[in-house]
């Protein structure tokens, strides 16, 4: 995978973007990630990126110069090396908000361009140029390099071959559709708490049941809503009922100064 990004500030990248599971990939040839500063194709003597806005009004906005020839020049490199224009991102609070399902779709790409916006906002006929428009959630940033970094990690290692165990990813909260269980390691016993019985058992068939309606538990408990969007199966729904019932008797049996 090619992932593009556009930025005034590609220093941001270089750091981050590098090292942990982002840095492997590209290491082992899985991702190719050139940030480009979009200041350096500013037609302007000062190399202005941004004006007043026609009308009126606080603030700056980006050109569209500057990003329109951008964009074009790594469409052209990344054209070079057989790869298709692919999406284009614009990181924009007015777009769709990103999750698990948004990084699965962008790690199915060769080739993914992330525009990252600076100032109080884009000349409108920047978005000619765009596929989407996603936002990392309703709070505002100064800039979308910090939201580009956190998609880019999200959909990097979705991609094949980035993670060391190939069930990592798709045993992840959110791609499952509930939240993860929970996990323990060594020591079975630590200040008095132990690992479950279960997990030390060696029973397999039995292992996957806990962790099964752990995750349940844990989504029932603090994303409720989750459940609501999540098709269930059979036996989801038998563990399901079986979390609500022992829940309520937890809750009923608390001393009244928890609840």
């Amino acid at each position: 995978m090619r992932i593009d990004v556009l930025s005034l500030f590609p220093d941001m990248f270089s750091g981050p973007m590098h090292d942990s599971i982002v840095g492997k990939a590209i290491e082992n040839g899985h991702l190719t990630m050139p940030v480009t500063n979009f200041r350096d194709y500013s037609t302007n003597k000062h190399g202005n990126v941004d004006d007043y806005p026609f009308g009126g009004g606080a603030g700056m906005l980006l050109q569209p110069q500057p990003i329109f020839d951008a964009l074009k020049a790594t469409e052209e490199q990344a054209a070079a090396e057989g790869l298709p224009k692919g999406r284009v991102i614009l990181l924009d609070p007015a777009g769709v908000t990103f999750d698990q399902h948004v990084a699965e779709e962008f790690a199915h790409e060769e080739h993914l361009t992330f525009l990252c916006g600076h100032y109080e906002g884009y000349d409108e006929r920047i978005r000619t140029l765009v596929t989407d428009e996603v936002s990392l959630g309703d709070f505002v940033l100064t800039g979308g390099e910090l939201a580009s970094m956190v998609m880019i990690d999200a959909t990097v290692r979705l991609l094949p071959g980035v993670l060391g165990n190939a069930e990592s990813a798709p045993g992840d909260s959110f791609s499952s559709g509930l939240l993860e269980y929970p996990q323990y390691t060594r020591p079975a016993e630590f200040r008095g708490m132990k690992v479950p019985d279960v997990l030390i058992s060696g029973n397999h068939g039995k292992i996957d049941e806990w962790r099964q309606k752990e995750a349940l538990r844990r989504t029932y408990l603090r994303r409720p809503d989750l459940i609501d969007h999540h098709k269930l199966t059979a036996q989801q729904k038998h563990l399901l009922a079986d979390v609500r019932i022992e829940e309520e008797e937890r809750q009923a049996a608390e001393p009244e100064s928890r609840k």
